[in-house]
């Protein structure tokens, strides 16, 4: 039988997990609203710590529900101490809890029926790591909707000639449509953190993406042209290029790797593919 007393004694966030808790009323309703959840979707929570978010998708998904039936929706939480707190307050039918690092979790084992919509809060410390492993599931996902420090999603979403595109930038762009929603300010926060935050969505593109020859040598390359972004694209892809082969490609060799297109990205990639012994 299900323990139905919560655990009482307040948690500590626990800054090896990256914790800070989303406690803002207001900006927890906005992000709803940007989600718009419906009861019929497969909506899955990544860290969803003290339930703040979860207890108003929840809401928002029986607001819709024409049945009058509790909605229910899929979490994944690594500290097993909030994990006995979720388990505790929501019966098994309302929220299934999996304990996991959304590192190494299966999120195709819950796609089965459905696409995914995942949402959550992501520890800032592991972040990028953790769009890369939702990357593998790309075809099972109909769209993403996170909160980041703000940096991140600024770099995320800059396009080709802004001093903030990266490779995140490049790798992201390739396969999402993805759209900065809203900032959020520390003080939305407990405890505190240093940095704002900004709400982002990603939109897999499907069939409209561009698909190089070789993914590998794709991400190769775009690894090479940012580790070294302040030099020209002939010298910081000399190794991948000829300096013969520029105009072929069409791109202008003085460029830097912030000034190019995925599309261009894409070229060099295939010319090099094309190119290979």
């Amino acid at each position: 039988m299900r323990d139905t007393k919560a655990p009482t004694a307040p948690h500590r966030a626990r800054k090896r997990f990256g914790q800070n808790f989303l406690v803002d009323r207001h900006y927890i309703l906005r992000i709803v609203d940007a989600i718009d959840p419906r009861p019929e979707q497969r909506i899955v929570e990544i860290g969803p710590g003290q339930a703040a978010l979860t207890r108003e998708l929840l809401a928002a998904m029986d607001a819709h529900c024409a049945t009058g039936q509790a909605a229910s929706l899929d979490v994944v939480e690594i500290d097993r101490d909030l994990v006995a707190r979720l388990t505790a307050e929501f019966p098994r039918d309302r929220l299934r809890v999996h304990e996991a690092d959304a590192l190494e979790f299966d999120f195709a084992t819950l796609a089965a029926d459905a696409k995914l919509r995942v949402v959550g809060n992501l520890p800032y410390n592991i972040s990028t790591p953790i769009l890369f492993r939702l990357c593998e599931f790309e075809d099972r996902i109909s769209d993403m909707t996170f909160m980041l420090q703000k940096e991140v999603v600024d770099r995320m979403a800059a396009s080709e000639g802004s001093g903030e595109r990266g490779r995140l930038s490049v790798m992201l762009q390739y396969r999402y449509r993805v759209e900065k929603c809203f900032d959020v300010p520390p003080g939305a926060f407990r405890p505190i953190p240093a940095v704002d935050s900004s709400i982002v969505r990603l939109t897999p593109l499907g069939s409209k993406r561009l698909r190089p020859n070789n993914e590998t040598r794709f991400a190769q390359i775009v690894t090479a042209a940012f580790t070294q972004r302040r030099k020209m694209i002939r010298k910081s892809l000399a190794a991948w290029v000829s300096a013969d082969a520029w105009t072929a490609i069409g791109i202008e060799p003085t460029a830097r790797a912030e000034d190019l297109s995925t599309a261009e990205f894409v070229a060099i990639s295939d010319w090099r593919e094309g190119s290979s012994p």
